[in-house]
This record gives C-alpha cells, sequence and structure tokens, in this order.
C-alpha cells in the first residue's frame, strides 16, 4: 500500500503544474552565513524568473527560524510554510551537514539537493576521501588529525602530516568557502595552521599540495536519474591560493570555460565527477573539484550544495552546457518533487 499523499505533494497538486510555492532557506549558524544569504538571494530572484512563489525563511546565526521578521514554528509531519519545495541555499555545519536534511524529512517537505547521508559524508572532508580511497579514486594525499590527538599525542599528529611533504593545506574538516585554510609552506607554521583549524572544528585535514591547475565539475542529475557532468571550468586566481576572498571578491578569480587540459583528461574528469557523485549517494546537484596535471586528474572534494551567489561556479558551468541559471533552479525543485513523491511509495 503506498504512504498517504503529505501536504507538500498536496499543495503541489491543487497549483499550476508550471508554477510552485517554494521556500528558499537562507543564512544559517555556520561562519558561511553572508555566503548563504547571497546564494539564497540569486535563487530566490531566480525562482521568480521561473514564476514560481517564494516563500523567504532566514536562519539567523543562533539558530533561530523566521519568515517576515516572526519566529517560524515547525511541526512533523506538517510541512513548511505551505511551500510544495524547500531550496536549502545553506553552506556548511547545520545546513548542508545532514542536519536540516534531516529536519526537513521529519516535517515531510520535498527538498532540493543531497539527503541525510550524502549530506553528512560529504561534508566530511575526511571521510569523503576515506570513502573515496576505498574505491581507489585518484585524489590527492592527506592525514585527518583530531584534536584529541594533537593535544593527547602531537608527535604523531606531526608525523603524520610532514608525512606529506611541504607545502601542504590545513584545513577544518566540516567547513566550505575555503573558511580556515592555511597554506604552510615551512614545518614551523604547521603548528600554528593547526590550531587555526581546530578554532573552527574539532577534525582538521592536512592536504598534500598539488602541482596541477585546479578545475571543477558540476553535476545536475536529470529526470531519467541519468546524470549530466559539465563542461569542466578552470579556476584561475591571482592569489596563493583559491582563498575566501578569491572566492567571493568580485575580480578575484576567473573561470575558464573549457578549461584547458586534454580531451582524455576532460572525460575522465567529467567521469569521476559522476563516479563520485554516486559512491556519495548524492541527490539533485553536486560540484566536485580536481586538480588536473596532464593526463592526471585528483579529485579533491565534493559539495552538495555549492555556491550560488552572481561569483559562483556551479551556475556557470550549467549555464555554459545549456542550462541556464533559472531553469536550473526550476529543475531542482522539480527533481526533488519527485524524489519526494517516489520515497513516500515506499513501504518504511
Amino acid at each position: 500500500m503506498a504512504a498517504a499523499e503529505g501536504p507538500a505533494v498536496r499543495h503541489a497538486q491543487e497549483r499550476s503544474s508550471s508554477s510552485l510555492r517554494v521556500a528558499v532557506l537562507a543564512g544559517g549558524r555556520s561562519s558561511e552565513h553572508d555566503v548563504s544569504l547571497a546564494s539564497a538571494a540569486s535563487v530566490r530572484d531566480a525562482l521568480i524568473e521561473a514564476g514560481h512563489e517564494v516563500v523567504w525563511i532566514e536562519i539567523a546565526r543562533d539558530g533561530t527560524w523566521r519568515r517576515d521578521g516572526s519566529t517560524l514554528s515547525l511541526t512533523p509531519g506538517e510541512g513548511l510554510a505551505g511551500a510544495d519545495v524547500v531550496f536549502p541555499a545553506l553552506h556548511g555545519p547545520f545546513g548542508e551537514d545532514g542536519t536540516v536534511q534531516g529536519l526537513l524529512e521529519t516535517v515531510g517537505v520535498p527538498y532540493v539537493g543531497a539527503g541525510v547521508t550524502a549530506s553528512a559524508v560529504c561534508m566530511d572532508k575526511v571521510l569523503f576521501k576515506d570513502l573515496m580511497g576505498t574505491l581507489d579514486v585518484p585524489q590527492v594525499r592527506y592525514a585527518g588529525i583530531r584534536a584529541e590527538t594533537w593535544h593527547e599525542d602531537r608527535e604523531s599528529a606531526l608525523a603524520a602530516a610532514g608525512a606529506l611533504g611541504l607545502p601542504v593545506f590545513v584545513k577544518p574538516a566540516h567547513l566550505g568557502s575555503s573558511v580556515g585554510i592555511v597554506r604552510v609552506a615551512r614545518a614551523e607554521e604547521l603548528e600554528a595552521a593547526l590550531a587555526v583549524a581546530f578554532e573552527h572544528d574539532s577534525l582538521a585535514i592536512v592536504e598534500a599540495a598539488a602541482a596541477g591547475i585546479e578545475v571543477e565539475c558540476g553535476v545536475l542529475e536529470e529526470p531519467s536519474g541519468a546524470l549530466l557532468a559539465s563542461e569542466p571550468g578552470e579556476i584561475v586566481f591571482a592569489a596563493e591560493f583559491y582563498d575566501y576572498e578569491a572566492k567571493y571578491t568580485p575580480g578575484g578569480m576567473e573561470l575558464l570555460v573549457p578549461a584547458r587540459i586534454s580531451a582524455t583528461a576532460r572525460e575522465q574528469l567529467r567521469e569521476l565527477a559522476a563516479r563520485a557523485f554516486r559512491a556519495a549517494g548524492c541527490e539533485g546537484l553536486a560540484r566536485v573539484d580536481f586538480f588536473v596535471e596532464g593526463e592526471r586528474v585528483l579529485v579533491n572534494e565534493l559539495n552538495t550544495m555549492p555556491g550560488f551567489t552572481p561569483t559562483s561556479v556551479y551556475p556557470k558551468l550549467l549555464a555554459a552546457t545549456g542550462v541556464p541559471y533559472a531553469e536550473l533552479v526550476d529543475r531542482l525543485c522539480r527533481l526533488a518533487l519527485a524524489r519526494h513523491a517516489a520515497a513516500g511509495a515506499r513501504r518504511h
């Protein structure tokens, strides 16, 4: 017997097939709060352009949810603000890590993007790399260091990091947007870099520097379940590395599409992007980041909710592959509705 239809499904059936009521989640508790606000504003504008009604829900830094300035209460099984579907334009912990996804599952509303498990796995850079390692996916060398290990056995932690050589990049394991990242060129700089990472997270990742160029690939799930891997884009920046300022300051980076890589590397990269997407259990969309050196292609990380700001790479890559911004957000919302309907037809 199929499960009973939830409120979101009923709302969608009552509306025109061409128009949806979409709740856009913005802000959040993480250090990527401001980036999320910018992403959400762009998503809102594109949804309106596509003919949809938007409900703006802003999550404050303290975790409070507000709509039109009033605190919003959620009830399990009763949906969210009468929305047909939710677009959680949230980045980092408490938004992209499975927590909000679990909440949306509980209230019973369709939502854009990866589910609970894939969101949690991909948010943890060490766990994601461990998973890719079991599948022999080529990637940069790395070491995960926990704060407890750092305090209790600093020598072994330094040895694990030192085995990667220099330079290395030290990052908080559960943040994106290059928040808290430090490039370490000398061994004596490592302790300070780890201290910065541990200010943000109890788990740090140390990555060996890659000699190749940075290339990114957007993945979009098709209604059939097939995956569209975008034309790869090369990241060109003037800074020493692709840091927060380079990502979000206008003119801080240049995206070259197509990337200046060989046809062989291009196809290998697009195949690896789809393979990583499937292996992590992603749904809807993702951006997969690579280093490419000649014919050598290395997976770096996967973002389940990439940026949607005016300078963000993911929507630019999809636009270059034939999916303009407004069509992209429309397709993502309809994919979310279809996924929710299919899940509701299963027995639990």
